[in-house]
């Protein structure tokens, strides 16, 4: 059973944090917990963006920023997959230079140390080089960066199809087992 951390960062792309928890409830089954940190920024955002503050309807466990006692700023905790998505550029570079001054970059540090799946959801976008090192060296201590990047081989028809393309890639890589477009198989399985 998965131990999932999912942190929202203030980047745009509060839809890709959405999709990720709504598809994370149809998957109950694979995960013992789901833990949410969002920082206001976020909160902001996803209100801007989404024209909601539906973040606070769902039936998961969420942590303030600044709650160190979060059963996943250990080791101990054993969350063995941590999100981050969207994931900004300065919660990259704090990660990357091992600044734990909130939970997100306290969990990331965690989820490093302890050799587990640390998978970053970049949506800033054109990279100067101080980003493209911030990713080579979360890369070169084990983190993924997965770019909020959406294919279009399965023709995405709305804008939650597109989103989904990078969604259900992440949970590909956090280890769970989901029905999503698979090259070559129509069916998705």
């Amino acid at each position: 059973m998965h131990k999932i951390v999912l942190a929202v960062t203030g980047a745009s792309g509060s839809i890709y944090a959405k999709l990720l928890i709504e598809k994370l409830l149809t998957i109950k089954q694979q995960w013992q917990d789901v833990g949410v940190v969002m920082t206001d920024n976020a909160k902001q955002v996803w209100e801007t963006e989404l024209g909601n503050n539906d973040y606070t309807q769902y039936p998961v466990k969420f942590y303030s920023t600044k709650d160190f006692t979060a059963p996943f700023a250990s080791g101990s905790g054993r969350y063995n997959s941590m999100i981050i998505a969207p994931c900004s550029m300065g919660t990259l570079g704090r990660i990357a230079s091992g600044v734990s001054s909130d939970l997100i970059s306290r969990a990331a540090d965690v989820v490093l140390k302890e050799r587990r799946k640390l998978i970053c959801v970049v949506r800033d976008t054109p990279y100067n080089l101080v980003h493209i090192r911030n990713m080579e060296t979360v890369t070169l201590a084990g983190g993924i960066i997965c770019p909020a990047t959406p294919s279009f081989y399965s023709r995405p028809a709305t804008i939650e199809e597109a989103v989904a393309t990078v969604t259900d890639r992440v949970l590909d890589l956090a280890g769970l087992d989901i029905t999503t477009y698979r090259w070559g198989n129509e069916k998705g399985e």
